[in-house]
């Protein structure tokens, strides 16, 4: 059950108001327009409302890769196939066509501070290693987990470079390597 403010909002809402007003900031203006003023203006707050969820523009960087983090790992989870590179693949070509790519896109490439995208790192060794074992041919599966990394990327920098029909082709050929 959630916890409420006494405006009657949700306690945590405003935390992901301010991650969305920061996004949509980059998307919008670029990494040049980050700032936490531009961002507590966007979300129609106070900077200190916002000081109180992120005292530093890297806290603000640092919450948007943890929560594209969280996100990815949850529509994987969420896929239900037999194997791990299955979902990852039907996640990947999920976020793609969703439009959740931007997102990606905009927050890596606002930071310059590897620290902060230290998390993106683990992150990304994690899902390309995570149950490889179990595969039954692991050559195919980091080749499918690989090709995932071209799909982002390419769609990242022309996000209409492919239509649905050219991600189900691309899905369905990368899902035939894995034989299913």
């Amino acid at each position: 059950m959630p916890l409420y403010r006494p405006d009657g909002t949700v306690l945590g809402m405003r935390r992901e108001e301010l991650l969305d007003a920061a996004e949509g900031l980059l998307s919008d203006q670029g990494s040049s327009a980050l700032t936490l003023a531009a961002v507590a203006e966007r979300a129609g707050c106070s900077k200190g409302g916002l000081l109180y969820h992120f005292a530093t523009k890297e806290a603000l960087i640092k919450g948007m890769v943890e929560r594209l983090i969280e996100e990815f790992d949850e529509l994987v989870a969420a896929q239900g196939h037999d194997t791990y590179t299955k979902n990852y693949l039907a996640a990947t070509f999920a976020a793609v066509q969703s439009g959740r790519l931007r997102r990606w896109a905009v927050v890596t490439g606002a930071s310059g501070n590897l620290y902060l995208l230290t998390p993106l790192r683990e992150a990304m060794a994690r899902w390309h290693r995570e149950g490889l074992e179990s595969e039954p041919d692991p050559v195919a599966a980091r080749i499918v987990r690989l090709a995932c990394e071209g799909v982002w990327d390419v769609a990242s920098h022309d996000p209409g470079l492919y239509d649905g029909r050219h991600y189900a082709e691309l899905e369905r050929r990368l899902l035939d390597l894995l034989g299913g």
